[in-house]
């Protein structure tokens, strides 16, 4: 189980972490899952496009820490059914599995998530791989939007953290 990492600084802001523990933290949350190798973009950002991006994808006007963009396989290329069938159906699988590898983009606000760190009282190094782990959940379908999601959600972030020896990110700090 690989992570295939394009990782995008797009921030003067110091205090980020290697493109290493990126990766370490994907792998670990594709080895709780027994994902395969999966390719991701994370985007380090500031405020004034994570802002941006949160009131057009959310309509938020405030930045976040982590925003998650799940690849979405196109229609096999913008073909119609009938062009598809004209195609050899090997051709067409191994296209599609070849764009599944795509797992999506994670865009992340480094000022935003210092000032959380330094605000709960956590290590900012832990903070950003919770914001990786939790990010990846939300691009391979987990969510928290009500009680039973979020506590099935929160208890595999504290899953995967706990084998990166990180505290659980929920406790009161």
């Amino acid at each position: 189980m690989s992570a295939i990492l394009d990782l995008q600084i797009a921030t003067e802001q110091s205090a980020i972490p290697q493109e290493s523990d990126f990766i370490l933290w994907l792998e670990q949350v594709f080895a709780a899952l027994n994902i395969d190798d999966k390719e991701i973009t994370i985007r380090i950002v500031d405020e004034p496009e994570s802002q941006q991006l949160n009131y057009q994808y959310r309509s938020k006007n405030s930045p976040t820490n982590v925003l998650s963009f799940p690849f979405e396989m196109p229609d096999f290329m913008g073909m119609s059914d009938d062009e598809n069938a004209e195609h050899d159906d090997n051709q067409v699988s191994s296209l599609a599995e070849a764009e599944f590898n795509l797992l999506g983009d994670l865009v992340i606000c480094a000022p935003v998530v210092a000032r959380e760190a330094s605000e709960q009282n956590k290590q900012i190094k832990h903070h950003w791989a919770h914001m990786v782990v939790h990010g990846t959940l939300h691009l391979l379908g987990y969510d928290h939007i009500n009680d039973d999601e979020a506590e099935h959600m929160e208890a595999l972030e504290r899953q995967i953290l706990q084998k990166l020896a990180i505290d659980d990110p929920y406790q009161n700090h």
